[in-house]
């Protein structure tokens, strides 16, 4: 494969992430019922409506719908588990995001909506790894092998660590 070919093809997922995390942040934070089984719900139609518009493969939503839940899980836990907001979840300041990926995490950043899609939910680890090819969303991850940081200003393809070509990440959080 060209590498113009796949610097498309990361670029394709990267979009397919934020069009799904759009759809179901929006959808979860219009609905009357935030439920986990709602936001499980919601994502699946979704993924449905990029495979849909063509943004994506069917098998390549499916993975992508793993890591917006994975996300927006680790975001609501983290909320809710450290009374923080979402600047210290991202572990940089708010303004250096795009407006429109601001807005999706401010609405899932939503207190209240934390609290009703994480009502009965068993808690889950925190340190959730993000590996090389992963798709991963707005943030701070650190790399696991040597411990630089990489921002992530958008949903992202993870590459290995620049410094010591590592493949595992975790969130930084504040």
């Amino acid at each position: 494969m060209s590498k113009a070919r796949k610097n498309d093809l990361i670029d394709e997922l990267a979009n397919g992430y934020e069009q799904m995390l759009e759809k179901a942040v929006g959808d979860i934070y219009r609905s009357e019922q935030k439920t986990e089984s709602s936001l499980q719900h919601l994502i699946h139609n979704a993924k449905d409506k990029v495979v849909e518009l063509k943004a994506v493969s069917g098998k390549e939503a499916e993975q992508i719908a793993e890591y917006v839940a994975r996300d927006l899980h680790h975001l609501g836990d983290y909320i809710s588990g450290t009374g923080k907001e979402l600047n210290d979840w991202l572990g940089f300041e708010v303004a250096l995001l795009e407006s429109e990926i601001l807005d999706l995490l401010l609405k899932a950043a939503d207190s209240t909506t934390v609290e009703l899609i994480l009502r009965n939910r068993p808690a889950e680890p925190s340190d959730i790894e993000y590996a090389v090819d992963e798709i991963a969303g707005p943030g701070t991850l650190v790399c696991k092998e040597c411990g630089d940081s990489l921002e992530l200003r958008r949903a992202t393809r993870m590459i290995s660590c620049q410094k010591c070509d590592g493949e595992i990440f975790t969130r930084e959080t504040n």
